[in-house]
């Protein structure tokens, strides 16, 4: 696994930036997700309303890359029903994990910790089981963009995440790239779209978006200071321990 440089200098985010990304009018995104120095790589989706463009875009380029998807057990039945449906379309290499059923028992036995405790409810059900499933591996690929709200405006598409490498090929892509993707390769929607959820997480934390509000407005709505679930670490991120035996 790579481990993160000393003093904070880092040679190889610099020199991965330089080779593919010297600046936004020379992006070779498929250069960097075929350099070997990216190390072993798996791809995060949580098989929302746009990841079936990642899904299709990087698996074009890796078909066996591991696709690693955290069922939390508080999901859509329409996202499972998608998640299977792409799984198939694309022949995903899929690797779904869950929560440790001890910690879920003793933290949330009556299933209200979302509305108690967002933040533990989404350690638990993701941050964790993401953290074990990565010790694995050197880099992981989400499908954050910029234009999906104001905390992910200078999203880069490289980055330091703990102590792995995190690459965002859709960094720079903006709506209508999306939609063009979809239709270029005749992808299929998620079926709560078209009822107005832009951004999909868990149900009981998941509202559909308003006229005028942000993409991801519709996450966490009744708590306001909370915008992402906690998967998506900085460079001093500390979530990696041990499987529980």
């Amino acid at each position: 696994m790579t481990n993160w440089p000393a003093g904070g200098a880092d040679p190889l985010l610099d020199a991965l930036q330089a080779d593919h990304l010297p600046d936004l009018g020379h992006v070779d995104m498929a250069g960097l997700l075929c350099d070997p120095r990216l190390g072993r790589m798996a791809l995060v989706s949580s098989f929302g309303a746009e990841s079936a463009a990642l899904l299709h875009y990087v698996t074009r380029v890796h078909p066996d890359i591991p696709v690693l998807f955290i069922e939390t057990g508080c999901h859509f039945s329409e996202t499972l029903a998608y998640r299977d449906l792409l799984a198939g379309l694309l022949g995903l290499n899929l690797v779904n994990l869950r929560p440790v059923p001890g910690l879920i028992a003793q933290e949330d036995p009556d299933g209200t910790l979302h509305a108690r405790d967002p933040n533990m409810c989404c350690m638990l059900r993701k941050t964790f089981p993401l953290a074990d499933a990565l010790e694995g591996f050197d880099t992981w690929i989400s499908g954050r963009k910029r234009y999906q709200g104001q905390t992910r405006a200078a999203l880069p598409a490289i980055e330091r995440d703990g102590s792995h490498l995190k690459v965002n090929p859709l960094a720079f892509w903006d709506q209508a790239d999306v939609e063009a993707y979809f239709a270029a390769h005749d992808l299929p929607r998620h079926p709560l779209v078209d009822r107005g959820y832009a951004s999909i997480g868990c149900a009981p934390c998941t509202r559909p978006v308003r006229a005028g509000e942000d993409l991801r407005a519709g996450r966490w709505a009744d708590n306001p200071d909370k915008t992402e679930c906690g998967i998506h670490l900085g460079p001093d991120g500390r979530f990696a321990r041990r499987r529980p035996h």
